[in-house]
């Protein structure tokens, strides 16, 4: 697994609303899942995020601090995004930052849109 700091435009939405956007994203690439895009919490807009009581633990990157579901209109999308605010010493780089799941939102990487993969996630 690697951490690594990028100047890539990254922007981040759902059903054409903005939720986040940066030009300094850590990129974290770790086997068999897309790349995750983690997103200094400056560059996300919290207005449409909600705070879940889901907590999660990966053997590799530690325990979620937090997740939130994403509200659009009337409509939850539960636990789109989440932190670590204490991850494991191999990816220190995302403490504190915040990314999203690719497989349920559309992430653009300098203006290109990715297609949304398919994983376990969604």
């Amino acid at each position: 697994m690697d951490a690594l700091r990028s100047h890539r435009h990254v922007r981040i939405e759902l059903d054409d609303v903005l939720l986040a956007e940066t030009e300094c994203p850590v990129l974290l690439f770790e086997t068999g899942l897309p790349t995750r895009y983690y997103i200094d919490r400056t560059d996300i807009d919290f207005s449409h995020l909600k705070p879940s009581p889901t907590q999660t633990i990966c053997p590799y990157k530690g325990i979620t601090s937090g997740y939130w579901s994403v509200e659009i209109g009337e409509r939850l999308h539960p636990d789109l995004a989440w932190t670590y605010r204490h991850p494991t010493i191999s990816v220190v780089e995302i403490a504190g930052m915040v990314a999203f799941y690719n497989e349920k939102l559309d992430i653009y990487v300098d203006q290109a849109l990715l297609s949304r993969p398919s994983t376990h996630f969604g």
